[in-house]
C-alpha cells in the first residue's frame, strides 16, 4: 500500500520512473529475507549486491565518460526505495555515494580512474570521515593535522562517528593542512583502508545497527597525490559534497516515512478496536490525514531540492537543508504514530515500525543535525534579505 503517484510530478522523467519501478522490484526480491544478524558481513554482502546488479553506478559519475555527473533526483529516489524496503541497504548504497563524493566531484583524472570504478562496481566500500571527537557540525574546527613531509603527508588525530568505519577499503580523510586558520586551512585526502598508522579503536553500536567505529591516525603517510583538490580546499570540498548528498538523507527518511504509512493503513483497516475497525474512529484518520500530509510535502522539498541541482543550480544549500530538516523531522513523526496506531505490538522487537523507529533516530543528527539546519535556512534567508534590502535602498 505505497503511494507512488508522486512520480507523476513534473520534476520527473521517464527515466526516473523506470528506475524507481526496477529498483522496487528488485528490492522486493532481494532484500524481504536479508539476514541483519553479523552487521559487517551484511553491509559488504549489499555492497556487493548493489555493485553486482548496476545500482552504484548511479552513486557516482563514470569515470570513462567525461560527460557523466551524478544526477541528484535518481540519488534521491534510490534512497527512498531502498530505505522503504530496508534501512540497511539504504545505508549501504548512501555511504558509496557519499563516501566517494569528494572524488566524484573534486579528484583529479587519475584520482577517479582508480577509485570510482571499484567503488561504482561495489569491489571498494567507502566512507567519508569528516567528524571528529571535538567536531561533528563544526567543520572548521577540525584538529586533526596533515604535515607536509617530503613528497607526502602525515595524517596525525582522530575521527569517530565514520560510517563503514572497520569495513571501508578508501576513506576520505579531511585534515588541518595549516594553509590558514579555520576553514581555510581544511584539505582533503584519500587514505586507503589498510594504510599503516590508520587504527580502527573502537566499534561504535547504536540503536539501529550500522558499521560505526572512531579512526585513529598516527603518523599515518599518504603521498602529495592523495590530496583531492588543492590544499586549502577541504572545507570546500565537504560543504560541496554535503550540499549534494544532504537532500538524500531525507529521501531516506521519507522511504522510511512511507512504509510507516503503509503498515499504518493495513492495521487501521484490519485491526478491530470496541466492534469496528481502527480505520472507523476519528482520532486514527486524524492521524493517518497528518502521516499522509508529511509524507507528500516532504517528498515535494526533497524533490523540489534534488530537480534545482540537476538543473544546473551551482549551489542548493537552502533547498537541501530545508529538505533534509522537514523530512527528518517529518518522518520521525510520522513512524510515531505508527507505532502508537500499532500499540503494543509497535514496540515489539522485530516489528516493521519499530525497525522503523530505531533507524529514523539518527536521520535527524548526521550530515546536519536539525539545530543546524536551521541556522542554515535562516541565514541563508537573512542573507537574501539583506540584499533585498540593499537594491531596494539603492532604487
Amino acid at each position: 500500500m505505497v503511494d507512488k503517484s508522486f512520480l507523476t510530478w513534473p520534476f520527473f522523467e521517464d527515466r526516473h520512473r523506470t528506475l524507481a519501478a526496477e529498483l522496487d522490484t528488485w528490492a522486493a526480491e532481494n532484500l524481504s529475507s536479508l539476514d541483519h544478524g553479523d552487521t559487517d558481513a551484511t553491509c559488504r554482502k549489499l555492497v556487493a549486491m548493489l555493485g553486482r546488479d548496476g545500482w552504484l553506478t548511479h552513486s557516482a559519475p563514470d569515470p570513462a565518460n567525461p560527460g557523466s555527473i551524478i544526477d541528484v533526483r535518481t540519488l534521491c529516489l534510490i534512497r527512498e526505495t531502498l530505505g522503504r524496503h530496508d534501512g540497511l541497504a539504504d545505508f549501504a548504497f548512501a555511504m558509496q555515494g557519499l563516501g566517494a563524493g569528494a572524488i566524484s566531484l573534486f579528484g583529479s583524472d587519475a584520482q577517479r580512474v582508480a577509485w570510482l570504478p571499484r567503488t561504482r562496481a561495489g569491489d571498494a566500500i567507502a566512507a567519508f570521515a569528516l567528524s571528529e571527537p571535538r567536531s561533528g557540525s563544526d567543520v572548521a574546527n577540525i584538529e586533526m593535522t596533515a604535515t607536509k613531509d617530503g613528497d607526502g603527508y602525515l595524517l596525525d588525530g582522530e575521527k569517530t562517528w565514520i560510517s563503514n568505519g572497520g569495513i571501508a577499503d578508501l576513506y576520505v580523510v579531511f585534515a588541518r593542512t595549516g594553509d590558514a586558520p579555520g576553514a581555510r586551512g581544511l584539505s582533503a585526502f584519500i587514505v586507503p583502508g589498510d594504510s599503516a598508522g590508520l587504527e580502527i579503536v573502537e566499534r561504535i553500536d547504536v540503536i539501529a545497527p550500522h558499521p560505526l567505529a572512531r579512526l585513529k591516525f598516527d603518523g599515518c603517510r599518504v603521498p602529495a597525490t592523495a590530496m583531492i583538490g588543492a590544499s586549502g580546499q577541504g572545507f570546500k570540498i565537504a560543504m560541496s559534497v554535503l550540499d549534494v548528498f544532504r537532500s538524500t538523507v531525507g529521501a531516506a527518511a521519507l522511504g522510511f516515512a512511507r512504509r510507516a504509512l503503509g503498515e499504518a493503513l493495513i492495521r487501521a483497516a484490519n485491526r478491530e478496536l470496541f466492534g469496528a475497525p481502527l480505520a472507523e474512529l476519528q482520532l486514527v484518520q486524524g492521524q493517518l490525514a497528518e502521516m499522509a500530509v508529511d509524507v507528500d510535502a516532504s517528498a515535494l522539498l526533497i524533490y523540489r531540492a534534488a530537480w534545482t541541482k540537476d538543473k544546473g543550480a551551482p549551489r542548493v544549500t537552502r533547498e537541501a537543508a530545508m529538505a533534509k530538516l522537514y523530512a527528518t523531522e517529518a518522518a520521525q513523526s510520522v513512524i510515531d504514530k505508527a507505532v502508537q496506531i500499532h500499540g503494543g505490538d509497535g514496540v515489539r522487537c522485530g516489528q516493521i515500525v519499530e525497525s522503523l523507529y530505531r533507524e529514523i533516530r539518527a536521520l535527524r543528527i548526521y550530515e546536519g543535525a536539525s539545530e543546524v539546519q536551521k541556522v542554515v535556512i535562516a541565514r541563508q534567508a537573512l542573507a537574501e534579505a539583506a540584499v533585498d534590502a540593499k537594491a531596494a535602498g539603492g532604487g
